[in-house]
């Protein structure tokens, strides 16, 4: 089984288009279809690049995340539908790191990943809610929002990297 997380861009990030065609590309490869789940940020200008990615019958299960600022979550992977507070992947991706049950391999983006992970910060709004990422900073957390999204489905259906399972 597979876990992919995807977070989709706005501004100056890669087009939709693109990162469809890509994630069709990787579910569809023979390694990967019909044995993966995948997390989809369907916020912002996500919800219609879900909509797609649903058209395009992945041959994979999906759940569209909607990640808030909120305090508590709802929905369910099971539902195809969450909502997830961004705080809690990212808490939740810094605790597996920090267990050692998860761990980085050498990849062409293993450096930026590690950058993004040492940007995440924690700071409180004017409203005492905390609030956990790279925006803000001047720095982006994309790689490190898909890795979550990923660890928070697989952690949904055992532990991240247990038995074998890669996350991609």
């Amino acid at each position: 089984m597979y876990f992919l997380g995807l977070d989709l861009g706005q501004k100056r990030d890669y087009s939709a288009v693109v990162v469809v065609a890509r994630v069709r590309e990787m579910v569809m490869s023979d390694a990967l279809y019909g044995d993966c789940c995948l997390a989809v940020d369907a916020t912002g200008v996500g919800a219609p690049v879900v909509d797609m990615l649903r058209a395009a019958r992945l041959g994979c299960a999906m759940t569209a995340v909607t990640i808030t600022g909120g305090e508590k979550g709802s929905g369910s992977m099971w539902s195809g539908n969450a909502s997830v507070p961004k705080r809690d992947l990212m808490t939740e991706l810094l605790v597996l790191l920090e267990k050692g049950m998860l761990t980085i391999g050498a990849t062409r983006e293993s450096g930026q990943l590690v950058r993004e992970l040492k940007d995440v910060k924690a700071s409180m709004n004017g409203r005492g809610q905390v609030r956990m990422g790279a925006d803000g900073n001047g720095e982006h957390d994309d790689l490190a929002i898909a890795l979550a999204l990923a660890c928070w489905r697989a952690r949904r259906k055992g532990t991240c990297g247990e038995m074998g399972k890669r996350l991609l």
